[in-house]
């Protein structure tokens, strides 16, 4: 069994075939996927596909989305990991974090939620799925001065210094469809040489498209679409990680099925039922 620990399920590309999706994700073995929020918007439907699949969910507002949103989206997302603190199926404080790469955001806004959705997830005693993009130092920051329990680094994609440091703050390290570029060498050089408790495995889907969905800017223009990442992807994807490895597919999706539940402890109860 696979477990996809960050699928945007709720994502306006799955509108027109989001059961299929799902159908073709179970039958390729993803038994259990994490569906993330990303801002007020999205919480309930986050929610909502979750129960309706028997799947998993994080409630929280994106550093992409901080510009558009309200400085009562934090108090709607506390109000909600209040409701919700008995619900099972939530099991962190997530997508949260900050992105440095994109041009045109705030840094200070992207802080300042950053900041008041660690504590959130400090009061409520849950784990964070963490957007790390040239921030990973940032990051860290943070998390010394607000102490969660830990979660899952979202896409990974630093050095092997700061690896280390998300994993000694009680942290996994998410791999997914940029494994399975050849040129990716620093990203699968971490995949091959950290510690094998430290691993999960990831779809970002519809984002993070493995190279055999991938279409460059000239295919683009001459008018092939971008091929669209989904749940049912992963286990291919797990393939780069086995290889890189030198594990079976068995060792690795035992392997990182284990590493998501320690990360997102609630998981183990829903891989129960």
């Amino acid at each position: 069994m696979w477990v996809d620990s960050h699928c945007h399920l709720d994502a306006p590309e799955f509108d027109a075939d989001r059961d299929e999706v799902v159908s073709r994700a179970r039958a390729a073995g993803v038994s259990q996927i994490v569906i993330p929020a990303v801002g007020a918007f999205d919480f309930e439907a986050a929610r909502d596909l979750a129960h309706a699949h028997g799947f998993a969910y994080a409630l929280g507002i994106h550093p992409l989305y901080v510009m558009k949103a309200r400085d009562e989206d934090l108090a709607t997302l506390a109000r909600l990991l209040e409701r919700h603190r008995e619900d099972p199926r939530l099991v962190a404080v997530g997508e949260i974090g900050l992105d440095f790469f994109v041009p045109g955001l705030d840094a200070d806004r992207q802080e300042l939620f950053y900041t008041e959705q660690l504590r959130l997830a400090q009061r409520f005693e849950l784990p964070v799925i963490l957007h790390v993009r040239r921030s990973a130092d940032q990051l860290l920051r943070g998390l010394r001065r607000t102490v969660v329990r830990g979660g899952i680094a979202h896409a990974f994609n630093g050095s092997r210094q700061q690896a280390d440091t998300f994993i000694a703050l009680g942290f996994k390290l998410g791999f997914g469809g940029t494994l399975t570029y050849e040129r990716s060498l620093q990203i699968r050089r971490l995949a091959a040489e950290l510690p094998a408790d430290s691993l999960v495995l990831e779809t970002d889907a519809p984002d993070i498209p493995p190279h055999w969905l991938y279409a460059t800017a000239e295919q683009r223009a001459a008018g092939q679409a971008q091929g669209r990442n989904e749940p049912a992807e992963l286990p291919r994807i797990a393939q780069s990680l086995a290889h890189l490895r030198g594990w079976t597919l068995e060792a690795t999706a035992a392997c990182t099925r284990a590493n998501t539940l320690a990360a997102l402890p609630r998981l183990a109860a829903l891989m129960r039922t």
